[in-house]
């Protein structure tokens, strides 16, 4: 009996350990927490601000450098306010940008290097790496609309049926409006028909939103996003879900 004890402990031990293990590398700091005001009226996604949620709600900063060198406030600023319903996540960026830069016709060529805004999506904010699974998302809402992400496949794949979005320029200043279904991990590129969550009041996600700005260059100049990411290699909300910030939605 005291062998069959200590073989089980063991098992406890070399499994159980390992399992907490896995469990920490997976938790999510929480960096940031942005608490996002529910709305019963879903604003009309026409790139004008103009509904009382959008008046109402506060805007958030767009001013953490992911890459590129240093620039001026007028080649770039950026901002945004969230809002969500039991269907979808809603969306206002407003983004300051002297020059707009959409060099390839098709939508899955070299899509980063075009001006676009990049909205990340951690469904259940567990945080963790999803480059070529769907453990989050790193949605490329580039300036025609399209919307473009790693698949599972390892390639570039369009996901126009996620998000929504409407787009007006007037001088510099581009208004953004977009509309975000939420999928979960269980999300298969392969499968006929996937189904979005329902939002609901007390629920996490992680989030962050960032815009690859372009002004005529082969390669995108600058990349700003909405969150600090620590140590030198900033660029990593496409491959790792703990960079992200959290919101966490309200009645």
């Amino acid at each position: 009996m005291a062998r069959v004890q200590l073989f089980n402990f063991f098992l406890y031990v070399a499994f159980g350990g390992f399992f907490s293990l896995n469990a920490q590398e997976h938790t999510k700091k929480t960096t940031q927490l942005i608490a996002v005001e529910h709305t019963e009226h879903e604003p009309t996604i026409n790139g004008i601000a103009d509904e009382p949620i959008w008046k109402k709600n506060p805007w958030h900063p767009m001013d953490q450098r992911w890459l590129g060198k240093p620039y001026l406030k007028s080649d770039f600023s950026g901002r945004y306010k969230l809002t969500w319903t039991e269907d979808a996540l809603l969306l206002l960026a407003e983004i300051t940008d002297d020059h707009l830069f959409d060099q390839y016709e098709n939508p899955l060529k070299l899509w980063w290097d075009d001006d676009c805004l990049e909205v990340f999506i951690d469904e259940d904010n567990s945080g963790g790496e999803h480059q070529y699974n769907h453990n989050a998302f790193a949605y490329h809402v580039a300036l025609d609309g399209n919307v473009v992400d790693m698949s599972s496949a390892k390639t570039g794949k369009l996901y126009n049926d996620h998000i929504t979005s409407k787009r007006t320029t007037k001088g510099n200043v581009t208004t953004w409006e977009l509309k975000i279904l939420i999928y979960d991990d269980t999300f298969d590129d392969k499968a006929n028909e996937n189904q979005p969550i329902t939002l609901f009041a007390g629920k996490k996600i992680g989030f962050a939103l960032a815009y690859c700005d372009n002004d005529g260059s082969l390669e995108r100049e600058n990349f700003i996003g909405s969150i600090a990411v620590e140590g030198e290699d900033k660029n990593r909300g496409w491959i790792d879900a703990n960079v992200f910030g959290t919101i966490l939605l309200k009645d």
